[in-house]
């Protein structure tokens, strides 16, 4: 006696049959398939692509976070997730994979099945600089992800305490040109955003600056307040409202365009150093094989939450720029984001050890 096609699969089967079935798929070959998962279906049963993208997602979708919860990348990836679940209709989860300077999410997600089921908060430091620093790294991220769409980007505020002797970008090179290494600039540690923003700057101007590393930014940032050193880049989010209570002075912000948060502060480019760009990115990226329509899906759905009004509220309420992008120009900015700070790990001969 013949059976029905769900008693093969069991609860979770009939979608799987009745498409390979819609395809001219005889069942018990249907059923065999989608045993297999539903990307294995399309392939060996001959579903067409944009049916299969159109099926996606049939269940919960993991955005890693390769660092602690509660950090900065944590609160951006759980702020989407709750907007991505409603955009997708399936629970989007965050899972943290925390160790190696992140090194160690970002190597799983890689690794993973490309099935658009194990995503990754990619960010400036995972992507374009911790692969570069890292001994003994063999994560390529150009080789290893698709883009799918930026989501933000932290601006820096170059701050300084309100004694020291240069009061804006113009009086900082000319100090420095003047005392070669005399000035000292902190940062969270070596290879961290408000680091390389510093070498950035000192290539970019032909100046010499002694970088002063610190194990976490609020300390370094606590010790300009106390004049123990002089300036850093810090994340504009905590340094503004000690800009504005007076404790810092800042000398520049450190994007492309000015920031909506601060738009009376300059930024480093109209200050003397043109083409200056340094910030804190947050982006979605998937493992390189997946299927191009659930990059595209994908995208279109970060699209839409990033542009609702509510995330868009928190992501600026924590002093980010809201960005997006498609598939490729993701890829692009990748690309050129992980050339220029391989040129700066290079230039300034930066290491770990």
């Amino acid at each position: 006696m013949s059976r029905p096609a769900r008693w093969w699969l069991g609860a979770r089967g009939p979608r799987y049959v009745q498409d390979a079935q819609e395809a001219g798929v005889p069942t018990r070959r249907a059923a065999l398939c989608a045993a297999g998962g539903f990307w294995l279906a399309a392939i060996l049963c001959g579903v067409p692509a944009a049916q299969a993208a159109d099926a996606w997602p049939t269940h919960a979708i993991k955005l890693v976070v390769p660092f602690a919860a509660g950090g900065g990348v944590d609160a951006v990836a759980r702020a989407l997730a709750a907007q991505l679940s409603d955009e997708l209709h399936q629970s989007v989860v965050v899972e943290n994979r925390v160790g190696a300077g992140g090194l160690i999410g970002t190597d799983y997600v890689a690794k993973s099945d490309p099935d658009g089921y194990t995503l990754l908060m990619g960010t400036q430091t995972t992507l374009a600089v911790a692969p570069l620093l890292s001994k003994g790294a063999t994560l390529d991220p150009l080789k290893a992800f698709a883009g799918t769409s930026l989501v933000a980007d932290s601006p820096m505020l170059l701050v300084a305490n309100p004694g020291f002797a240069a009061k804006d970008m113009k009086q900082l090179i000319e100090l420095a040109k003047q005392k070669p290494g005399y000035v000292n600039y902190g940062s969270g540690g070596v290879g961290t955003t408000p680091h390389m923003a510093g070498e950035l700057l000192a290539l970019s101007t032909g100046i010499k600056m002694t970088h002063v590393a610190y194990k976490g930014e609020q300390p370094a940032l606590t010790d300009v307040v106390g004049n123990q050193i002089p300036l850093m880049f810090s994340n504009l989010v905590v340094a503004l409202p000690l800009v504005q209570s007076g404790r810092l002075r800042a000398l520049a912000i450190s994007t492309a365009q000015r920031s909506p948060a601060a738009p009376a502060i300059p930024t480093v480019a109209e200050s003397g150093v043109p083409g200056f760009d340094a910030a804190t990115w947050f982006g979605v990226v998937a493992p390189k094989a997946t299927p191009r329509a659930v990059v595209d899906k994908l995208s279109d759905a970060i699209h839409q939450a990033v542009n609702s009004p509510r995330l868009r509220q928190i992501l600026q309420s924590q002093g980010l720029n809201v960005r997006t992008s498609t598939p490729a120009a993701f890829d692009a900015y990748m690309a050129s984001e992980f050339d220029k700070w391989r040129g700066v790990i290079q230039q300034a001969r930066i290491s770990t050890q």
